[in-house]
This record gives structure tokens, sequence and C-alpha cells, in this order.
């Protein structure tokens, strides 16, 4: 499975080291993008619920992951801080046969795991409960799962859109209220295309 990170790039004196890109960044929508390379996917064919760029008072950054046929495979949006206070919230969106989705049943969201690691934290951690719950998304009705995790600091639900494409939302040290629902809007995919 292939990670690919596309993150905006880190705010002034931030101790992480910066992506390598000779041919430099190129934002579109206030996220930034690494030129597109061979292994890369050209963007979704489907739209991406998430939090618009306009609405999150910090710095964004977008990944997509690729298929070896060059397809993509899903979508994810990280969510920083201003002032290099790192990582709030990471966003996927998984269309259905995407090999991120297939978790064994303890084991964390690909969005958390990718958390964890935004946030240097190696620590061991796993499901411990699953709760469903029904929150208004707009006029639509969301069967949500709010996931459980041992590590409590960190917050996370799933729930399938009508397209099947599952939405994953992990939260570091803030819970997801349903304000947050009130907030997600269908990015069109043309916003992630490439070139």
């Amino acid at each position: 499975m292939i990670w690919r990170k596309l993150l905006s790039d880190p705010p002034p004196n931030h101790d992480r080291p910066r992506p390598t890109n000779r041919q430099g960044p190129r934002t579109i929508g206030g996220m930034s993008f690494l030129r597109r390379r061979s292994a890369t996917p050209a963007g979704p064919d489907f739209d991406v619920l998430a939090m618009d760029p306009g609405d999150w008072p910090g710095n964004l950054g977008a990944g997509l992951l690729p298929a070896p046929d060059g397809t993509c495979q899903g979508v994810f949006l990280r969510y920083d801080l201003f002032g290099g206070r790192g990582p709030a919230m990471i966003i996927g969106n998984l269309p259905e046969g995407s090999p991120a989705r297939e978790t064994a049943e303890d084991e964390i969201p690909f969005e958390v795991a990718q958390l964890l690691l935004a946030l240097e934290n190696e620590e061991e951690v796993s499901v411990v409960g699953v709760e469903d719950m029904p929150v208004m998304q707009g006029d639509n009705l969301l069967i949500v799962r709010r996931l459980k995790l041992s590590e409590t600091r960190i917050s996370c639900v799933q729930f399938d859109r009508s397209d099947n494409v599952l939405v994953t939302i992990a939260a570091w040290d803030r819970p997801i209220t349903d304000d947050l629902y009130a907030l997600l809007k269908p990015l069109p995919a043309e916003l992630f295309q490439q070139g």
C-alpha cells in the first residue's frame, strides 16, 4: 500500500524536514500539492466530503492514495494548526474496493495511523469498542460509527456515503461534535486534479 503525502509547506522555524520537491509545490484552493509524478494518480473520480478550506483557520494539505494502475483509491485532507502547533485532524474518503479500507477487527483506520505518524507518536493504538449513533448532516441522516481507541486523546468516527465511499474523521485532542458534521461539504473532484 502506498501513501504519498502531499502536504502544505510547514510554517517558518518548523523543526521537521521538508519533503524533497525540485519542481516546488503549487497551490489550488488554499491546498498545496506536489507536482504529479508517474506514481501519483491524477485525482479522484468522486467528490470528496470534507471541511471546506475556507472554513479551517489553519494550514491544509491533501494526499492521494494511488493504485498500481494509476487510479485514485483514496483522498486524505490533513488539517494543521497555525504556528507549527501540529496536526489537528485528518479526513479521509475511501471508495469501494480501496485496500486502505481493509482492517482487522481491532486495527485502527488508515486515517488514525496517518494522524499518529504526523504527530510522531509511535505508541501502539488499537480499537477497543464501536458505537453506532444517528447524526444529521444537512438533510441527510447518517449512521455514524464512533470508534473508541486505546489512545483516548484521539477521536474517530466513520460513516458510509450513498455512493459507498467511506468517510473517516480522526481528530487529535478534541471531540468530534455535531458542528463539524454541519461543516462537511462535497468538494469537487477537480479540486484535487494535478497536472
